[in-house]
């Protein structure tokens, strides 16, 4: 395992043992940390008390972040007919049929979110070994497969992430960047994190949220006091 930087170092210095923060002190605790030349993105870290493995506990669902993740999404809508000016006038970059699937299957993936209208997902379908592996897949669940394109194209442009426990019972979700205002990253933290509390399995047994971490992309993770959404 390779040795950390002496920036990293001195950041987990920072950085108090066994201390677990409320979310306004972890947020301040990371942007104070946070080293590297680039903006950084902070990401929220949830370990819940759930089985993958079973179809009842599979906490998965999507939440719009009142301030965005601060980056522009490129957003790619797979439809036809009318509902290809719709897509087009409510702000999505790409848009189109079958070309477009021919497109990704030769390779082309220079999109951040795919929306497609049912109607669609028979040529969609024929992707799911390219855009699954990549979370990319549209999904009735996420909202991504609808005929109301314009909403869905609104709601992803405004900040819209998708969150999902992979097979540890963890989920992984960037809230922001560490150049937001303090209460801007604040209230997307809190907004992620009443979602996932709301989305318990009536099936889990035990502590639902086991530890909640924040990190920023290159720095040391931050505890929260889990106890807080422990609902």
């Amino acid at each position: 395992m390779p040795k950390q930087g002496k920036k990293y170092r001195a950041a987990f210095e920072k950085v108090e043992p066994g201390r677990k923060y409320t979310l306004e002190e972890g947020l301040a605790k990371v942007r104070e940390i946070a080293f590297a030349k680039f903006d950084e993105t902070v990401e929220l870290t949830m370990w819940l008390g759930v089985d993958p493995r079973k179809a009842d506990q599979l906490v998965r669902g999507t939440v719009v972040l009142p301030h965005g993740v601060g980056k522009k999404v490129r957003v790619l809508v797979i439809a036809q007919g009318e509902k290809v000016k719709e897509a087009e006038e409510a702000g999505a970059d790409f848009v189109g049929g079958e070309d477009m699937v021919n497109q990704i299957k030769g390779g082309w993936l220079d999109f951040d979110a795919v929306i497609a209208t049912p109607d669609m997902m028979r040529l969609v379908g024929q992707l799911g070994k390219i855009l699954g592996p990549r979370g990319l897949m549209p999904n009735p669940k996420t909202g991504t497969v609808t005929f109301d394109v314009s909403n869905a194209v609104r709601e992803t442009k405004a900040g819209k992430v998708e969150y999902r426990v992979d097979k540890t019972g963890v989920i992984h979700v960037g809230i922001g960047k560490v150049s937001f205002e303090p209460d801007k990253l604040r209230e997307n933290a809190q907004t992620l994190l009443d979602a996932v509390v709301k989305a318990k399995p009536s099936t889990a047994k035990g502590k639902y949220v086991k530890k909640v971490n924040l990190a920023a992309t290159m720095s040391p993770g931050v505890l929260l006091d889990e106890t807080a959404y422990a609902k």
